[in-house]
């Protein structure tokens, strides 16, 4: 697979969905996360991401507005340990109490399936990195109808050992827009990470974000060797 832009991947369509990029820095110093959401109704697009103790949270920016909370709010980030949990759901906190009782990522998420949100049933993407020891790894994973048939839930675990300094990979859950939704296909896509600082990083994934539809980013760059990293927010709500 050859490496494509980051940033035109996720401008080549109106609506990815969520969307979980996970990869390593050019310069291997550094394990990088980002996490976005977008949203088509004024539910979806109601929402703000905030800090929360070692991650983030989802939360209606405007609290009178919220119509269902089951499906939109939920911690989209949260770390056990030397590893990052990152996910598109409430699938976050079975990821981290499952392995916390010393299961793993791809156990955890057998006790889950894809969204109940017909006729789309969104699937549930995830990903965890854990660093340490100046080294770094990370999984992803999807749970997905069979091409929108509910009965049978397919799953996909993707592990990639020692990554590739400059590059990543980009997991999305749709492949485009549409009615019903289609959901994303195939391997997550080998992507270009590059060096940039990361804000400069940050601010080149929203702006490649459909201006419409986009809502809220979050971005994480974890210190491979120490563990430390920092963080960024942007929010279309302010």
């Amino acid at each position: 697979m050859k490496p494509v832009s980051l940033f035109n991947d996720i401008a080549s369509t109106s609506y990815p969905g969520r969307g979980i990029v996970i990869g390593k820095s050019a310069d291997g110093t550094k394990a990088v996360i980002a996490y976005f959401i977008m949203g088509r109704s004024e539910n979806s697009r109601n929402r703000v991401f905030v800090e929360t103790s070692d991650g983030i949270k989802t939360q209606a920016f405007d609290p009178s507005k919220l119509v269902d909370p089951s499906l939109i709010i939920y911690s989209p980030v949260r770390v056990l340990g030397n590893k990052t949990i990152v996910t598109n759901g409430d699938q976050t906190d079975t990821i981290y109490e499952l392995m916390n009782q010393q299961m793993t990522f791809e156990q955890s998420l057998r006790t889950r399936e894809f969204e109940p949100d017909a006729p789309n049933y969104t699937p549930r993407i995830s990903g965890i990195v854990k660093c340490g020891d100046g080294k770094m790894n990370y999984a992803m994973s999807i749970l997905k109808s069979a091409d929108g048939n509910p009965e049978c839930c397919e799953r996909y675990t993707f592990s990639y050992d020692s990554p590739v300094a400059g590059l990543g990979r980009f997991i999305h859950t749709y492949m485009g827009d549409g009615n019903p939704l289609p959901s994303f296909e195939g391997e997550p896509t080998l992507v270009e990470i590059g060096n940039d600082d990361i804000d400069t990083f940050a601010k080149k994934i929203w702006d490649s974000l459909n201006e419409d539809n986009k809502v809220s980013l979050f971005v994480r760059y974890i210190d491979i060797a120490t563990d430390k990293y920092e963080s960024r927010i942007i929010n279309k709500n302010k």
